[in-house]
C-alpha cells in the first residue's frame, strides 16, 4: 500500500540509527536538527525550520550506514532492527512534540509527515538547490 502526500518548504531528516545508538541522545538530535539555521527567509537570512516556519519530513534511511566492502555495500553499523525501530519511533514523537510547543510553528499549521521504518521509501523533491548537510551525533 502506497501514500502520497505533499509538503510545501519543508526540512527533510533522513536518519540512520547506528550500532550502540542510545536513546538518551534523542533530545540533543531533535534539539540541533529544529534549531539549526539551514533555512533561507526571502531576503536570504538563515533562520531554523522552526523560525521559517515550515513543515518536517523524517525518513528513515538505512542505507546512510552502508559501507563499501570490495564492490558491495554492507550495513554492519546499523543498529539491530527492532532497537532501530524504537529509536526511530521516539525520535519521531520528540520532534513531533518540539515543534508542537512552538506557537510560531503550529500557529502557522505546519505538519510532521515520516516514512514507516522498515520500508523502502520514494521521495520526489523539487528544490531550489543541493543543500544537504550530514550531521552525525
Amino acid at each position: 500500500m502506497s501514500s502520497r502526500f505533499q509538503v510545501s518548504r519543508a526540512l527533510v531528516i533522513y536518519v540512520c540509527f547506528f550500532k550502540g545508538a542510545e536513546e538518551d541522545l534523542l533530545p540533543k538530535m531533535v534539539s540541533t536538527l529544529l534549531n539549526v539555521k539551514l533555512s533561507e527567509t526571502e531576503n536570504g537570512k538563515h533562520v531554523s525550520i522552526l523560525d521559517l516556519p515550515g513543515n518536517v519530513l523524517i525518513i528513515p534511511q538505512a542505507t546512510l550506514g552502508g559501507k563499501v566492502k570490495g564492490k558491495s555495500m554492507q550495513y554492519h553499523t546499523n543498529s539491530g532492527k527492532e532497537e532501530g525501530l524504537v529509536l526511530y519511533s521516539q525520535f519521531v514523537t520528540l520532534c513531533e512534540k518540539e515543534l508542537a510547543a512552538n506557537s510560531k510553528w503550529a500557529e502557522a499549521g505546519m505538519v510532521v509527515k515520516h516514512g514507516t521504518y522498515g520500508n523502502r521509501q520514494v521521495l520526489k523533491l523539487d528544490t531550489n538547490g543541493p543543500y544537504t548537510h550530514l550531521i552525525e551525533f
